[in-house]
């Protein structure tokens, strides 16, 4: 599976507003949370999806990605590589554009399907460095 080319992910990173964070820490220290706070800060409404906890960033968490009741463009995916493929149903049942695992993430089975599907799949990169690297 080859990667999105710069053009593709700097348009959805423009196009999408709502990322659900699958694994969100309320840990400060942890990526997650670090490199949600700074989606956050510019301008991205930050759904976390975690059955640990209940708050972070401000925002109500949710059990899962079908638990979420909002439209949610793009979904960010901070959990180990086994677990992706679980999350590829959920992800085909919403309205996201893409589809977001973060460095050391990757599964190519699932991100083909999702690929497939249509969705702009991103893995094994952060998306707080590819945000600062297009965007800004």
């Amino acid at each position: 599976m080859n990667a999105p080319a710069d053009d593709q992910i700097y348009d959805l990173l423009n196009r999408a507003k709502t990322i659900a964070v699958v694994g969100l820490s309320d840990k400060p220290h942890r990526a997650s949370h670090g490199v949600s706070a700074y989606m956050q800060r510019n301008g991205y409404r930050i759904i976390p999806v975690n059955p640990n906890v209940s708050e972070v960033l401000g925002e109500k968490a949710y059990t899962s990605l079908e638990d979420v009741p909002e439209p949610i463009d793009l979904i960010n995916v901070f959990r180990r590589s086994r677990f992706v493929a679980s999350l590829v149903d959920p992800a085909l049942g919403s309205d996201a554009l893409g589809f977001w695992s973060q460095i050391g993430v990757k599964d190519n089975h699932s991100a083909a399907l999702l690929a497939d599907a249509g969705l702009v799949v991103v893995q094994n990169r952060c998306l707080m460095q590819e945000h600062m690297r297009l965007m800004l």
